[in-house]
C-alpha cells in the first residue's frame, strides 16, 4: 500500500510530477533503478490516478491500431507482456479475454487490411483474420462480413495497478506527497526549483507527467507550446444486467485511420459491467468528467489554439455525429446496431462512467497519435500520453526513466 506524505522535501534528487498509472510506473522504476536516490512525487489530487488512469475502461491493448516503428506500436506490445506478468505476480485479475474488430460493410475492408498489415508488423500475438462463422464462435451476437481476432487483448482495473505500483515505490523509499500542485519549473545550470503550491523544491532532474495539464508545465518550464492539450470527453452507456449477455469480451468497429480515436466499442470490463462508447465531444474542461464543468483557462486555451479550429473545420462531420450521439441514446445505440444487431433502447442506460482524453492538437490541426516525449536541460516531459498509456505503462515508464538517466548523466548524476 502506497503512503502519502503532506508536505513535500525542499530538496530531492528527482521529482516526478503527476501520480497517475505513467508517473507512478516511472516513479517506481526510477526508485528501483537508483536505491540511493531521494526521488518524490507530487499529485495535485487527493490521491493518485484521479484522471485519465482512474477513468479508462480498463482494456489491455494488444498494439493492433499504431504505426509500426511508433513508440505506441513498439511500448505497447512491450507493455501488454509486462503488464500481465505484473498482474500475475501482484494477485491483480488481469483477464486475457480477447477482442473482435469487425467490418461490416465492403468499403471497410481495407481498413481491416491495414490494421491486420500493422498487427503483423507490431509483432501482435496471435492476431487472426477470421470470418463471420469464426465470428459467431466468439462474439455469438456480433455481425461481420469479416474480423480481426485478438485474443491477448485483455482488461484489468488499472487503479489497482496504480495503488500497486505505488506500492512498490513507497516500499522502496519513495516519496509521494498529495494535494500538492506543481505550478512552475525554473532551470539552471545546476539544478532544477519545482515551485509548487506548499512552496519549493530543489532538485536535479524533473520529470511532468502532468496528463491533461502537461502542456502548462512543460510551456512553464520553456518547451515549446506546440503542441497544446485539447479535452475531448468519452460518455458511456451500459447494458442492463438482464442483457449482459450480448457481450462475451469486446467488440470493436473498425476504425477511421485519420482519427486517433477508436470508435464506439463494447466492452465486458473488469468488473463484469458491458460499458457501450466512448463518445468524443469537445468540452471546456480539462477534467469535465461531466458536461457542466467549465473552466474558463482551459476553454480560453483550447479555443484560442489555432490547431483546434483547424480541427473543427476538417472533421466537422465527424463532430456532429458525436454531438447527436451525446444528445440521443437512440442514435448512440443505432451506431452500435451496426455490429450488434440484436440491441434495442430498452437495453442500454446511461453510465456514471465517464472520461476525458486529453488530446495533444498541433498548431497546424494534427491530431498527435503517438506518445510524444520531450526535454528541457533537466527535464523530460510527456507531452501527449493517450490510449494506450495505461497498458504500456511499465514499458513507458522505463523509457522516461532512461530519458532522466540521459540527462542525469550530462548535468548533475543521480546517486544509486
Amino acid at each position: 500500500m502506497a503512503e502519502f506524505e503532506p508536505d513535500p522535501p525542499s530538496a530531492a534528487d528527482i521529482v516526478v510530477i503527476g501520480a497517475g498509472i505513467v508517473g507512478l510506473a516511472t516513479a517506481r522504476e526510477l526508485k528501483l533503478r537508483h536505491a540511493a536516490a531521494s526521488v518524490v512525487l507530487l499529485e495535485r489530487e487527493s490521491a493518485p490516478a484521479r484522471h485519465q488512469s482512474g477513468h479508462s475502461s480498463g482494456v489491455i491493448h494488444a498494439g493492433i491500431y499504431y504505426k509500426p516503428g511508433s513508440l505506441k506500436a513498439r511500448l505497447c506490445v512491450d507493455g501488454a507482456a509486462r503488464l500481465y506478468a505484473y498482474c500475475a505476480e501482484r494477485g491483480i485479475d488481469a483477464r486475457r479475454e480477447g477482442k473482435v474488430i469487425v467490418a461490416t460493410k465492403p468499403d471497410e475492408l481495407g481498413r481491416l487490411d491495414e490494421l491486420e498489415r500493422r498487427g503483423r508488423a507490431n509483432l501482435v500475438e496471435g492476431l487472426q483474420r477470421i470470418g463471420p462463422a469464426e465470428v459467431a464462435e466468439i462474439e455469438p451476437h456480433a455481425f461481420a462480413i469479416e474480423a480481426l481476432f485478438s485474443p491477448n487483448t485483455g482488461v484489468v482495473d488499472f487503479p489497482s495497478v496504480a495503488r500497486a505500483y505505488g506500492g512498490d515505490f513507497s516500499a522502496a523509499g519513495g516519496t509521494i506527497v498529495t494535494g500538492c500542485e506543481a505550478l512552475r519549473i525554473i532551470e539552471s545550470d545546476r539544478d532544477v526549483i519545482v515551485e509548487h503550491s506548499a512552496g519549493r523544491t530543489r532538485c536535479g532532474n524533473v520529470v511532468v507527467c502532468g496528463g491533461p495539464w502537461a502542456d502548462r508545465l512543460a510551456v512553464a518550464a520553456g518547451a515549446d507550446p506546440d503542441p497544446r492539450i485539447v479535452p475531448f470527453r468519452g460518455a458511456y452507456l451500459r447494458l442492463r444486467d438482464h442483457r449482459a449477455d450480448l457481450v462475451r469480451a469486446s467488440i470493436y468497429p473498425t476504425p477511421d485511420p485519420d482519427l486517433p480515436f477508436l470508435g464506439m466499442h463494447l466492452t465486458r470490463g473488469p468488473s463484469g459491467e458491458v460499458l457501450l462508447g466512448p463518445t468524443a465531444l469537445f468540452v471546456g474542461a480539462r477534467d469535465a468528467y461531466s458536461l457542466k464543468t467549465v473552466r474558463r483557462q482551459d476553454l480560453v486555451e483550447s479555443l484560442s489554439w489555432p490547431g483546434t479550429w483547424r480541427v473543427f473545420r476538417g472533421f466537422w462531420r465527424y463532430g456532429a455525429t458525436e454531438v447527436r450521439h451525446a444528445i440521443s441514446i437512440r442514435s448512440f445505440v443505432a451506431e452500435c446496431r451496426r455490429y450488434l444487431p440484436e440491441l434495442r433502447r430498452s437495453d442500454v442506460e446511461r453510465s456514471l462512467h465517464s472520461g476525458v482524453r486529453a488530446q495533444a492538437i498541433g498548431r497546424d490541426g494534427t491530431l498527435v497519435d503517438d506518445f510524444i516525449l520531450t526535454e528541457t536541460g533537466r527535464c523530460v516531459h510527456v507531452r501527449n500520453a493517450p490510449s494506450p498509456a495505461a497498458t504500456s505503462s511499465l514499458a513507458l515508464g522505463e523509457e522516461i526513466a532512461d530519458r532522466c538517466d540521459r540527462l542525469a548523466g550530462v548535468a548533475a548524476p543521480i546517486r544509486g
